[in-house]
């Protein structure tokens, strides 16, 4: 199911502008971060994540490695299994003690270097620098909107509405100790804010959340 767009042409501009200052500037950091990722665990440096974008269209989100292979499988058994680790996952979309991150990948993550490759994704389109955080697609594609309702519920058209961000309100506001219930009300108070001025401010305030990691896994 497709859901309305909204165009924002100047925030556009920013993503383009912006993006491309941090792949050329910490091209360096990109070389060095997949030389980790290879060196201490097999397997490619890369990890393609299926996203829920705007208007509901499905992404490919590009991240570095950080999970053993075969990770989206092993997902599912522990979530089969446990029924503990299924209603972490239902709350958070993550889990705390995840035994498919490797020791590399805990500290990528941590410090959200994972992340560096979704600078392509900004250029491409499918990603802003800031915005509702992307939703992971888990289970079959043709229910991807039964299950972004369950979270969402009635603010979905309003989510789906603008690109999902590389950072955002949620970033800074606890990341992975929010529920998915709080997150969604972040989404909601950035969407009803947002301008020029407040995406440069959480930009700002998402540097010492980098340095000075809380809350991230």
């Amino acid at each position: 199911m497709k859901y309305p767009i909204k165009h924002i042409p100047s925030k556009r501009i920013f993503d383009i502008l912006f993006s491309l200052f941090v792949i050329i500037f910490f091209s360096y950091l990109f070389i060095i971060v997949a030389i980790l990722v290879f060196i201490f665990s097999k397997g490619s440096v890369f990890y393609i994540s299926e996203r829920i974008g705007r208007g509901g269209k499905i992404i490919k989100c590009i991240k570095f490695r950080t999970m053993y292979k075969d990770a989206e499988t092993k997902l599912k058994t522990l979530l089969n299994k446990n029924i503990a680790l299924k209603k972490e996952w239902e709350k958070f979309q993550k889990l705390k003690n995840d035994p498919r991150i490797t020791p590399i990948g805990k500290f990528l993550r941590k410090t959200s270097l994972d992340e560096l490759p979704q600078f392509f994704n900004v250029i491409k389109g499918d990603l802003s620098i800031v915005g509702p955080r992307p939703f992971v697609l888990v289970g079959p594609k043709e229910n991807y909107d039964i299950e972004i309702r369950k979270y969402l519920k009635d603010k979905t058209e309003k989510v789906l509405s603008i690109r999902p961000g590389i950072t955002g309100l949620w970033q800074i506001s606890g990341r992975s100790e929010l529920s998915i219930d709080e997150r969604v009300e972040l989404e909601i108070k950035y969407i009803e804010k947002r301008s020029f001025f407040y995406d440069l401010y959480l930009v700002l305030m998402t540097i010492p959340r980098v340095l000075f990691p809380k809350g991230a896994y």
